[in-house]
Formats: C-alpha cells, sequence, structure tokens
C-alpha cells in the first residue's frame, strides 16, 4: 500500500481567530532570556502546534512583529497571545498569582524527569525555559514551584531549547 502525503486543504487547520477561541489547555510557556530570535519564532510555532493559551518571552528574548521570529514561527506569532515581562521573576510572581503552578524545565539537584512526572488534572501550569548558553536563571528556578528535567542518555547534557519545547509540550499534551 502506497502512502501519500496530505494536502495543506486536507490538514483541517483553523484560523488564527478560531485559535483564540479554542477552550484553555491549562498550558503557558515563559522563556527566560532566550537570545535567538528563531527560538523564540519556534516556540511560538511549537506552542501553536500544541493549542498552549499564552506565551511570555521576558527579559532579552524577542517579541512580535519579528522578520527573523516569522521566520520560524510562519505565523503563529500571531495566533498564540503572548506578553512580554522585562523580568522573568515578575512573569512567575503574576502567574503564581493567577493559581499556576510553575516549572523551570532545568537539570537540578531535585528536578523530576520527564515521563515519570503526571500532569494533575485541572491544575494549569506554566513551563519555564532558559537561555540557550546558562538555562533558567538560578533565581528562577528558585521562585518556581519545582523543577522537571529531559532524561538524556548521551554525550551531551542538554538540548537547543526549541527542541526541549516541543519535548516537554508533547509530554504535557499527551496526558
Amino acid at each position: 500500500m502506497k502512502d501519500r502525503k496530505l494536502l495543506n486543504i486536507e490538514l483541517g487547520r483553523i484560523s488564527a481567530a478560531e485559535y483564540k477561541g479554542l477552550p484553555s489547555s491549562g498550558l503557558v510557556v515563559v522563556l527566560d532570556n532566550i537570545r535567538s530570535a528563531h527560538n523564540v519564532g519556534s516556540a511560538f510555532r511549537t506552542a501553536d502546534s500544541f493549542g498552549i493559551d499564552k506565551v511570555f518571552p521576558c527579559g532579552i528574548s524577542a517579541v512580535p512583529p519579528s522578520a527573523e521570529i516569522h521566520k520560524s514561527a510562519l505565523g503563529a506569532e500571531d495566533s498564540v497571545p503572548w506578553e512580554h515581562f522585562d523580568d522573568t521573576l515578575d512573569a512567575v510572581a503574576a502567574l503564581h498569582a493567577e493559581g499556576y503552578t510553575v516549572v523551570a524545565v532545568e537539570q537540578t539537584v531535585h528536578s523530576l524527569k520527564l515521563g515519570t512526572f503526571r500532569r494533575e488534572s485541572g491544575r494549569k501550569y506554566a513551563l519555564v525555559f532558559g537561555n540557550e548558553v546558562s538555562g533558567v536563571r538560578q533565581d528562577v528556578v528558585d521562585a518556581c514551584d519545582f523543577s522537571l528535567e529531559i532524561p538524556q542518555y548521551g554525550t551531551k547534557h542538554s538540548l537547543n531549547v526549541s527542541v526541549s519545547i516541543g519535548v516537554v509540550l508533547w509530554d504535557f499534551v499527551r496526558q
């Protein structure tokens, strides 16, 4: 049996306006000083793919409109709501005040391994992803409710932040 790629018109894509009317996923993404606008764009595109409620670019993270963001977001920066905070700690405080469990995606002494963590039904989660070189700032890790890490088995102990966002969001959404 031969297989055939689906045409774009067969994918059932929704409009940016329809995206904003989707029911809440209970998930938001916080970007802690992401230095590459391409990684920010990828975060928007991945957030759109998984129906995430909002993206919070913080600190030096680029914000729309941006040609570099658009290059990798492919328009997702127009569908996914976003809000910039000058300091990630302010975003964490605001999300806590809104009832979110705030999770640093980072390798820490007490981090939980992705795959063993189970998302609680009805709970809202804010997932904090860090800078490409230094990760999530330590004071931000301290302000989070807990840390979650992606198990890795090779010689490298890090993934590109855009890849990490995809892996973690997939795990949260599939639950």
